[in-house]
């Protein structure tokens, strides 16, 4: 055991790391999920929004002088492209573009974009998102809708059916919290029920009072300025890479992050500020470090990787490269994507892009 383990909060990221494992690999879909039980009316309704209070467990560790925080900052300096969630985007003849690392939270501070991005969001010609869908969310509703099997257990299983009875009790008692029962959702695919245990109640809170995450505020801008908005992938698609997934990670995950109850506020606090600190290449270098040992975990954290992330950008790199081949965009797509030998940002420059980093 590692010795950052003997301390509480060491303790703590250990318990963490399967919701860790969800979050990263797939931030997008939790925000897909919990945009449409919001729009389902499925998430609790408050008459005020609750503080957030979640810790950085980062910082805990750093102030504790673990040598797990030491050993995930040394290995995020080897991450390319690690550090910057905004990057410029230049081609001979062309204006520059910008690239967005986006998190797709209502939160304030992440509501604030960095220092030049508003300016170039302003000035750009054209939009890149990754779905384009989200700004019409009662349409895009009506889609998924229409194909139940993207979001719902389609083969007459159910929830409480594919789990043992101490995690039916676990997962009941999860979602009662949330004020949800069990029965309402039985028949949702995990990755569904994740974004009611995996999301803090003060961003549910938000989305139930059509608080715009980030990425749809830019774009709702954009279309009220008259603006062309692209979007990169349908809501559909992103389903289906998740659905890709065997489904036993997804169960793993679920229950995994119920058992961690209100502590995973400070999970998500945790990777809300490595966001706001730019410092993205510490995201995935956390994962692998708490990650207990074993095969079983590597395999998991491989399909989440390859499926959600690896094989998404470069479907994202290659609708994007067209437009951005026009010159003056702005794309705004999850920070997770930019990273690393197969993010966004090496991407672009393998299609011929100088992609410098702007802070």
């Amino acid at each position: 055991m590692t010795p950052a383990f003997a301390s509480p909060t060491g303790a703590l990221i250990k318990r963490a790391q399967g919701f860790v494992l969800w979050l990263i690999a797939a931030a997008h879909v939790v925000a897909l999920a919990s945009l449409l039980l919001v729009l389902g009316s499925l998430s609790p309704a408050r008459a005020e929004t609750p503080a957030c209070d979640g810790r950085n467990l980062l910082e805990e560790m750093k102030a504790e002088k673990s040598p797990l925080y030491d050993q995930i900052v040394t290995e995020a300096a080897k991450v390319p492209n690690g550090k910057g969630i905004f990057w410029k985007i230049e081609k001979d003849g062309l204006a520059p573009s910008y690239l967005l690392g986006t998190m797709h939270v209502s939160d304030p501070r992440v509501l604030k974009m960095p220092l030049g991005a508003a300016e170039a969001h302003s000035k750009a010609k054209t939009i890149i998102i990754e779905s384009d869908e989200v700004i019409d969310e009662k349409k895009a509703m009506a889609e998924m809708l229409a194909k139940p099997e993207l979001m719902m257990l389609t083969d007459g299983s159910t929830i409480d059916s594919l789990l043992p009875k101490d995690d039916v009790a676990l997962l009941e008692t999860g979602l009662k919290a949330r004020g949800v029962p069990l029965s309402a959702v039985s028949r949702m695919r995990p990755w569904m029920l994740m974004a009611l245990v995996s999301v803090p109640a003060c961003e549910l809170a938000r989305k139930a009072q059509n608080v715009a995450f980030l990425d749809k505020k830019i774009a709702e801008q954009a279309t009220a300025e008259g603006k062309p908005v692209k979007g990169l992938e349908t809501l559909e698609e992103q389903a289906a890479a998740l659905n890709a997934i065997p489904i036993d990670l997804h169960l793993k995950s679920l229950i995994e992050t119920v058992k961690l109850g209100k502590r995973v506020d400070d999970v998500f606090e945790t990777l809300t500020e490595v966001y706001l600190s730019g410092e993205i290449g510490l995201a995935m270098p956390m994962l692998k470090a708490v990650a207990p040992d074993g095969t079983e975990d590597e395999a998991g954290y491989g399909d989440f990787e390859n499926l959600v992330v690896s094989k998404r950008n470069h479907v994202m790199a290659d609708r994007a490269a067209p437009i951005l081949d026009q010159g003056g965009a702005f794309m705004a797509v999850g920070a997770l994507h930019l990273p690393g030998e197969e993010g966004l940002v090496e991407l672009f420059r393998k299609k011929g892009f100088k992609v410098t980093a702007v802070n």
